[in-house]
């Protein structure tokens, strides 16, 4: 292809309203326009690269015995209703009344549909295992779209799927695709991290995310670098051990104007692992009055799963005014609530320390050496702590480490969520009807190609892997108006260079070197081929290797030299 003729446009200045790298970097390069919020065009550029993926997905989900398939974005919701989720999930789901009033939505994500067909075409033992997979359009109705292509509204995801007959068929393939993913994702050039992770709406009995692990990501992972643990702090813990104590006798003490955590154990003179802290949330039907040790956070995604509450968020000063529940100095020592049901929930660290310090329920009070059985109680113990930097591994006990990651990858245990309730049954050897069991698997192609430069590339140049860069190779002529015999080696070089089946942009345009190099370093291909009348001089063309130091190179050998190349960057990306 020559630049003369492509649909292409880089930009020098840095877009505004941009945070992230990738971000910077795909407006920048000419990628992609964006035409709304989490909305955007895909340039030729981009659309090459994307394609690529698209095609190494294919191969390994092929390889897995998965055959491609093809299903609606816009679908019935009579679906969603079915499994339940039409009414559990939030706004994220685009629902609307086609013409003639049928409720529709805009598919997210295509359980319910996939599921609808397997149930039409598959009644036997005998057929199982079946494992389907398809490259589609989601519409994902995000409230707070994030760099670029790494959280939008509409995208393109590789969504896969696979019913069984046995839960050991489908930890079976769930390995299968655990393996195939890590596959995927080093051939496009991520060593990705697979951590433990909370289900969330998918449901089901367990989850994997595959991480870019990356400051710019999202996400907060829990690893321990001496054995094999890594989970999402959604889902994280750690070993804690308790000191055991006799229990002191509890005294109330004054603390005028100290209601953080902070403050009370300074005035004190003691450490925040010594307090105990109350946080309120609501569900908008109750109140979860929580106990946590002084020194550690709420996760509001365990405490959520376990109020299996569609959505949590902190109590208003006046839903804890009307429940009497004194902010700063609340505690579950002798508090009694009024109006909306309040449940009191302790995180295990509450309840396995001795002596803590606790509101008084009264304003500027305290109360040392309190214990949870004996000075307060509820049956509602649970792990609702994050983890912290430096804590306990709970398999090794060596200390944790938490980074940063964008999640570019999922894999679930669905069980049997939405075939019972969709009646996605088979005849089993007995001939008993039962319901099929579930596995699904997601990758979002856009997030892939934007956390590919997010963990890669420099803040103003890219070097794409060659398995997914739009072109292998940048042949950048460097010839003047007056040029012509530079120009007629340029083209010779670049039909050579096609003839021999090599992926090569050729810019051919009328600029200047810098201009042309500083569009090169937006480009991105991992071979550039510099050549010019200079470069004539001292022997050939120049060459560029990835991030390597230029070399000069024969014209009669550039071909083999690039083809060696190749070959060179090629085998890296499966080492």
């Amino acid at each position: 292809m020559k630049l003369s003729e492509y649909l292409f446009k880089t930009t020098k200045e840095t877009p505004k309203d941009t945070e992230l790298k990738s971000h910077k970097l795909l407006l920048r390069g000419g990628y992609v326009k964006q035409v709304g919020a989490g909305i955007f065009t895909y340039l030729p550029i981009a659309w090459r690269s994307l394609k690529k993926i698209e095609n190494i997905i294919r191969e390994e989900m092929d390889a897995t015995g998965c055959q491609e398939i093809n299903m609606p974005v816009t679908v019935p919701a009579s679906l969603w209703a079915e499994s339940g989720r039409y009414e559990s999930v939030g706004e994220e789901l685009l629902r609307f009344d086609d013409r003639v009033g049928r409720k529709m939505v805009l598919s997210m994500t295509h359980e319910e549909v996939v599921t609808d067909l397997i149930r039409y075409a598959v009644t036997s033992y005998k057929q199982l295992p079946v494992k389907v997979y398809q490259l589609q359009t989601k519409f994902r109705d995000e409230p707070r779209v994030r760099g670029g292509l790494i959280r939008v509204r509409e995208f393109v995801m590789k969504d896969a799927y696979s019913y069984h007959d046995s839960y050991e068929d489908l930890d079976k393939y769930y390995q299968e695709m655990y393996n195939a993913y890590h596959t995927i994702f080093k051939r496009c050039g991520i060593n990705a991290l697979a951590v433990s992770s909370d289900t969330g709406m998918m449901g089901g009995s367990g989850a994997d995310e595959f991480m870019a692990v990356t400051k710019a990501g999202e996400d907060t992972l829990i690893i321990c670098s001496s054995c094999n643990y890594r989970a999402n702090k959604e889902v994280a813990k750690a070993k804690r051990s308790y000191a055991k104590e006799n229990m002191l006798p509890m005294e109330e003490v004054a603390t005028p104007d100290q209601q953080t955590i902070s403050d009370v154990a300074a005035f004190l003179g003691t450490t925040a692992d010594r307090t105990l802290k109350a946080v309120v949330y609501s569900t908008g039907e109750e109140l979860a009055f929580c106990a946590i040790r002084g020194d550690l956070e709420i996760n509001e995604t365990k405490l959520r799963n376990y109020l299996k509450a569609k959505t949590i968020f902190l109590a208003t000063d006046e839903e804890l005014e009307a429940a009497g529940i004194v902010k700063g100095f609340a505690s579950p020592i002798g508090q009694t609530f009024s109006g909306k049901k309040v449940r009191i929930i302790a995180d295990v660290s509450a309840a396995e320390s001795c002596n803590l310090i606790a509101g008084g329920n009264k304003i500027d009070v305290h109360i040392k050496n309190t214990n949870f059985g004996r000075d307060w109680k509820t049956s509602e113990i649970a792990d609702i702590s994050n983890v912290n930097e430096g804590e306990a591994c709970p398999c090794c006990e060596k200390p944790l480490t938490v980074k940063r990651g964008i999640e570019i990858g999922n894999i679930f245990k669905l069980g049997t969520k939405y075939t019972e309730s969709m009646k996605c049954v088979y005849l089993n050897k007995e001939g008993k009807e039962v319901p099929m069991i579930m596995g699904c698997y997601g990758i979002g192609v856009g997030r892939l190609l934007a956390s590919v430069l997010e963990v890669r590339a420099d803040e103003d140049k890219i070097v794409w892997p060659i398995s997914i860069a739009p072109f292998e190779v940048e042949l950048i002529g460097l010839h003047k108006d007056n040029q012509n015999n530079v120009r007629e080696i340029c083209a010779e070089v670049y039909n050579k260079l096609k003839n021999a089946g090599i992926d090569v942009l050729y810019d051919d345009r009328n600029a200047s070197p810098g201009f042309k190099f500083k569009d090169a370093d937006l480009i991105g291909s991992p071979i550039k081929i510099a050549l010019g009348e200079k470069s004539l001089q001292n022997g050939g063309a120049e060459v560029t290797i990835a991030d390597n130091e230029k070399t000069i190179v024969a014209l009669d050998n550039l071909v083999d030299a690039v083809i060696n190349a190749k070959s060179v960057l090629y085998s890296e990306l499966n080492q």
